[in-house]
């Protein structure tokens, strides 16, 4: 079975209205072009690293604009909106990293909560704590929609091979990874990841990012793209501004990667020693 999905390239700023109109608009023009499954961003409802201003315009799930916006979406449209990830107020005073899935008549199928913490210090004195601010998530997800199985990762999860594999295994067809990678580590590791994780479990991926210089002063990478199961980008935006990527998403072609290169059977349990040698007769 095929079907045309699109990943949507925003630079959000620090109004979640305002993000949630550009939602709308590229999430519009993506359905023109014919897309049944519609991908945004990592934090669509906000990019704001002073942690008071995020707080300020957090809302719970019922009151998030985000949400309601991209709910409305899916049954106008008729299509599956997956909102990457948007910032949700918790009752114990946390924040969710939360991403949303939509079915075309507007039902919510699923939600995903980032399980991986971005907490590291890179070069020229950048440095992030996402465990002070949200409550990271604990469960994996897999959804089975008519046209694929769709597994769920966020941003700093794709270092964690252990989660698509997992994921891979249980049988999902296309993985997704939406993003606000930083410029530095996007520069660095972003397609390269994308791309091992494509391979390495035989499965498309889709990963629709932030790009662009943003209200906040934090700079994203961008580079949104669609991924086949054999590593071959098949679309992919530039490191700024807007985008919407498309791309044909035959899943017959998973079944065939895998045939060829079985590696997700073919795995097999081992242990782990650890030997010490010795000082005393040691090369130099």
């Amino acid at each position: 079975m095929a079907f045309k999905a699109a990943a949507i390239q925003m630079c959000s700023g620090v109004d979640p209205e305002k993000n949630a109109a550009d939602m709308a608009r590229l999430v519009r023009e993506a359905a023109s072009q014919g897309a049944v499954y519609v991908q945004t961003p990592e934090m669509t409802g906000a990019v704001q690293k002073d942690r008071h201003g995020l707080r300020a315009v957090l809302k719970d799930e019922a009151g998030d604009v985000i949400v309601s916006t991209a709910q409305d979406l899916a049954r106008e449209l008729g299509i599956h909106v997956h909102v990457g990830s948007t910032a949700i107020a918790l009752d114990d005073g946390k924040i969710a990293n939360r991403g949303f899935l939509f079915a075309p008549g507007g039902s919510r199928i699923c939600t995903y909560d980032k399980i991986h913490m971005f907490d590291v210090d890179l070069d020229n004195g950048e440095s992030w704590r996402e465990s002070a601010v949200y409550r990271p998530g604990g469960e994996a997800r897999i959804a089975d929609l008519p046209f694929a199985k769709l597994g769920f990762a966020i941003c700093y999860d794709v270092r964690f091979p252990a989660l698509f594999r997992a994921e891979a295994v249980a049988g999902a067809e296309v993985l997704t990874v939406p993003a606000a990678f930083t410029r530095q580590t996007g520069e660095a590791h972003w397609e390269v990841l994308l791309r091992a994780r494509a391979i390495e479990n035989g499965a498309f991926l889709i990963a629709a990012a932030q790009a662009g210089v943003h209200e906040d002063g934090r700079e994203t990478f961008g580079h949104s793209m669609i991924i086949d199961p054999w590593g071959k980008v098949l679309a992919s935006a530039g490191g700024s501004g807007e985008a919407v990527v498309m791309a044909e998403i035959d899943v017959d072609q998973v079944k065939a990667a895998r045939g060829k290169i079985p590696n997700l059977k073919n795995a097999r349990d081992f242990t782990l020693d650890v030997v010490t040698a010795e000082a005393k007769g040691v090369a130099a």
